[in-house]
């Protein structure tokens, strides 16, 4: 059975996040942080995992994702970045 996750980054030195779903977290994180050449994260390197949820398939997945860069879901980070960096 396959796994999703959606998953939160954030640069503090920066002070940006990056919200996005995937079935290989680790390996993600690394293409986020090493790996990649191109794309908006690379910019702001390097980046932490800072929240992590677990689905079983994909459409839930990219529905959460979708959330949480709703107007709603950005508060969510919001808070939760202030949880854990003040």
């Amino acid at each position: 059975m396959d796994e999703f996750v959606v998953y939160i980054l954030y640069s503090e030195k920066f002070n940006k996040n990056y919200t996005g779903f995937t079935s290989n977290l680790i390996e993600r994180f690394k293409s986020h942080n090493v790996l990649g050449t191109k794309g908006h994260t690379l910019k702001f390197r390097p980046w932490t995992v800072i929240y992590v949820e677990f689905f079983s398939s994909k459409a839930e997945a990219m529905k959460r994702e979708k959330y949480l860069k709703s107007g709603i879901g950005r508060e969510f980070i919001k808070n939760l970045i202030l949880k854990l960096y003040n």
